[in-house]
């Protein structure tokens, strides 16, 4: 996939091209319905699919205590685009000069200088300063213009309570807010991913026979406090994971930590970067009269985690969204 950045970078895109412009945090089931629909507009092996995407959100300059915190950091999204079959994804960073592009100059660029072919979005993209371009005006816009607009309903899904709910990435974090690790897979398709660095913590766990990785996930939102069931990837295997996030309450003078436990493991991950799969909630955590109570406890933890992880995620995710 060809990556391109700023504006210069936009209008390096062939013209012709199938695009859509989005914050796409969390790539989950509405963002692949459009690209579903981009791949249908295709015409020939010569047509680009184009996605224009904020890194880091808007809002970390306009408001940023309002900014949301990230699903997907910028490499794993590029990752996933590629995977959906993108050929270019356009980088737009957060500048003040781009900001103060107005709707009116924006829907300019594409038109003029991109000439794009095909405008895919959904019912409430907003574009331009003070996101005063409306999906009605871009519709009002292309309307006998060389840009065909196309708008594409949200995805809804059923959850695990049978609530139906509309996708998208506000909800997907307030799920992951309360733990809700398999409602968020229902909404994004696949496991919640967290991407981190491994780096040094207490070292606690191999004083009590469980060694873990200690991931610095930067400002990625992490789910809620609790142990869950997981999946870790290194060097193109996986091993289910134990994964614990809070600040083991067991042990005096302990740090909030996202640690997991990697099942039959053996080696060094420090200073890596690892990917974890966050697949099902198990417990709150909890503070344990001694380490033989807490060493109990985790070996059942561990058990859970082995039979759960099993289970193909994508299988799951099927059968409860049908």
């Amino acid at each position: 996939m060809n990556v391109l950045n700023g504006i210069d970078g936009l209008q390096q895109v062939p013209p012709g091209s199938v695009m859509s412009i989005g914050n796409f945090d969390g790539l989950h089931r509405g963002h692949a319905r459009i690209f579903e629909a981009m791949h249908s507009l295709r015409t020939g092996s010569s047509t680009q699919l184009v996605v224009v995407t904020f890194e880091p959100h808007p809002l970390t300059v306009l408001r940023p205590d309002l900014a949301p915190p990230r699903l997907t950091p910028s490499e794993l999204k590029q990752s996933l685009l590629k995977e959906a079959g993108i050929d270019t994804c356009v980088i737009l960073p957060p500048t003040r000069e781009l900001l103060d592009l107005s709707a009116e100059e924006f829907w300019r660029i594409l038109k003029e200088d991109v000439k794009v072919a095909h405008l895919v979005e959904g019912p409430s993209f907003n574009f331009g300063k003070n996101r005063r371009g409306t999906i009605d005006r871009l519709r009002e816009w292309s309307a006998g213009s060389p840009v065909q607009l196309h708008i594409i309903d949200p995805v809804s899904v059923a959850l695990l309570d049978l609530h139906v709910v509309a996708v998208n990435s506000s909800l997907i974090r307030w799920l992951l807010g309360y733990g809700r690790a398999r409602d968020a897979a229902i909404c994004l398709g696949k496991p919640y991913v967290l991407e981190g660095t491994v780096v040094h913590g207490f070292e606690r766990g191999r004083t009590i026979g469980v060694p873990t990785i200690n991931l610095d996930c930067g400002d990625q939102l992490i789910p809620a406090d609790g142990v869950y069931v997981g999946r870790c990837y290194v060097d193109g295997r996986d091993f289910a994971a134990a994964v614990s996030i809070g600040n083991a309450p067991t042990f005096e003078n302990a740090k909030w930590q996202v640690e997991a436990h990697l099942l039959d493991f053996a080696g060094d991950l420090y200073g890596r970067t690892v990917r974890l799969e966050i697949i099902d909630w198990l417990r709150d955590q909890q503070k344990f009269h001694d380490i033989e109570a807490l060493k109990r406890q985790i070996a059942c933890d561990i058990e859970h985690c082995r039979e759960r992880a099993e289970v193909d995620p994508s299988i799951a995710i099927s059968l409860l969204s049908s």
